[in-house]
């Protein structure tokens, strides 16, 4: 364990105020302990996510935690973007030390991959696909795949469907559907390619994307 001042000691773990749930903080150094639900000092405003960093006790048993904060979108320099998914959060640089009474519940920060995998997204689910950098605004990566006409990064939360020939994927609104008239599809050509042989179409069902579900990894262009 990490040296601590005289009179205080570190913890491995901590159970939340009034519940049974248990924050635990990860024996390897490699790797980051839970996430957490904090109360904000706006109760008007939904809880803040960090990921916990250290756990101590001072001689009275007064427990703090360490916490690395995550942004949401709109609490961001740029604010929140078309692409950006409602369950979206970024790790920032900031770090801080609350009182461990300040912890509502948990939660759990998915990568991006492993959050459009989900069957079912719960309330307590979130994903991370940036690290930012909140004193400039920066984002890492800087870069990612862009998708449809708009170019725009895959948000989860919105329908896609694929052409058939370029397999790029297209939100409906911007092909002049409806979701209603994507859902029913069983062919697709985006518009660049509806030009071309209607013959080379596949006679198998067309996909498209669950709410919710994976993002096709084919013909990814770089934003």
């Amino acid at each position: 364990m990490a040296k601590t001042k005289p009179g205080k000691k570190d913890l491995d773990s901590y159970t939340i105020k009034g519940t049974n749930k248990i924050v635990h903080l990860t024996m390897d150094v490699s790797a980051a302990g839970d996430c957490v639900l904090m109360r904000p000092s706006d109760s008007d405003k939904p809880p803040y996510v960090a990921r916990v960093e250290k756990i101590e006790a001072d001689h009275r048993n007064n427990v703090k935690v360490k916490v690395r904060w995550y942004y949401r979108p709109e609490e961001s320099i740029g604010g929140r973007r078309q692409f950006h998914g409602a369950k979206e959060l970024f790790l920032s640089d900031h770090y801080d030390v609350q009182s461990a009474h300040t912890i509502e519940g948990k939660c759990v920060v998915h990568s991006f991959k492993n959050y459009t995998k989900l069957e079912n997204v719960g309330t307590e689910d979130y994903f991370c696909r940036f690290e930012y950098k909140a004193s400039t605004g920066g984002f890492t990566p800087d870069r990612v795949a862009v998708y449809c006409k708009c170019e725009m990064p895959y948000n989860p939360d919105d329908l896609m469907v694929q052409c058939e020939a370029c397999k790029d994927w297209f939100h409906p609104s911007c092909m002049g559907m409806s979701i209603e008239q994507a859902k029913k599809l069983d062919h697709f050509l985006c518009s660049d390619c509806s030009s071309a042989d209607d013959a080379k179409r596949s006679p198998n069902g067309y996909p498209v994307s669950p709410v919710s579900g994976p993002k096709v990894e084919s013909k990814r262009r770089k934003r």
